[in-house]
């Protein structure tokens, strides 16, 4: 298998044999399902989206656990309220918990400065990923959450060649863009033959508080017309919502309203 292998032996030329390049887990941990949040570009949301659907989860009687993949722009301990540094022993290194018990593992919780930038080439990021699979106690969990970086670069081919990927959730916004981000993050996840889940639109409209009328800030979506051309379901539209974005910056996300994806935890 040549370094620069994709995954996708379906257009490849090179005759050699199909590679196992998924990594093992500590042996302390058990994951029953690996979800990856992913999207084209940055900006659009996804680890709010991380989040909700970790607090739906964990909401639901799964115990559940976020590996915080995007490592030059963590943001997940910030959204919960963890701060100060994880700690370890000789078998690996234990996640930090927040209130409810969701599982967390970010670099942010490895620093000295949580303001400290990390200014790493890429094979170092793919390396701290992959120790964060493989030298993190997990214990048993039944739903992991993976908040990738944007884009298609190094982080996202990490994910899924090495850890044991279900599935993917893309996030957009209703944008002019929105078909070109979608379509990236698919395009990718075939290569890979990594499973689609479906679209989570966020941003996707404000309702007024006074008179419950919908506003399209960002424009009309177009979410429904990909979803039908990509043959996957849209799992959820969320409105811009001040009292949510407040709680993120209280580190209390777990008191965010997370009904939108009560259904979609339900068909995990």
């Amino acid at each position: 298998m040549s370094e620069g292998c994709s995954g996708n032996c379906s257009s490849c030329s090179e005759n050699c044999e199909k590679k196992d390049m998924r990594l093992p887990e500590n042996k302390y941990s058990t994951v029953k399902k690996v979800i990856g949040v992913v999207s084209g570009k940055g900006g659009v949301g996804k680890s709010l989206v991380t989040s909700l659907l970790a607090v739906a989860a964990q909401s639901a009687g799964k115990q559940t656990a976020i590996l915080d993949a995007d490592v030059t722009g963590p943001s997940i301990p910030k959204a919960f309220g963890l701060h100060g540094r994880a700690e370890g022993s000789d078998d690996g290194i234990f996640p930090m918990q927040t209130k409810t018990g969701i599982r967390v593992m970010s670099v942010n919780l490895l620093l000295e400065k949580e303001d400290a930038p990390v200014i790493w080439r890429g094979p170092v990021i793919s390396g701290m990923i992959n120790q964060f699979w493989q030298d993190v106690i997990w214990g048993d969990v039944d739903y992991m959450f993976v908040d990738m970086p944007p884009g298609t670069g190094d982080v996202p081919l990490t994910v899924f060649q090495g850890l044991p990927v279900d599935g993917i959730v893309i996030v957009t916004t209703p944008q002019d863009l929105v078909t070109l981000i979608v379509k990236k993050a698919y395009n990718m996840a075939k290569m890979m033959n990594i499973p689609v889940l479906g679209l989570v639109e966020n941003m996707s409209y404000f309702e007024c508080p006074d008179c419950g009328k919908q506003y399209a800030i960002f424009g009309e979506s177009k979410i429904d017309e990909v979803a039908k051309e990509l043959d996957v379901p849209v799992l959820a539209r969320l409105p811009i919502d001040p009292k949510t974005a407040a709680l993120v910056d209280k580190g209390a996300v777990e008191l965010a309203d997370t009904d939108k994806f009560n259904r979609v935890i339900a068909n995990l």
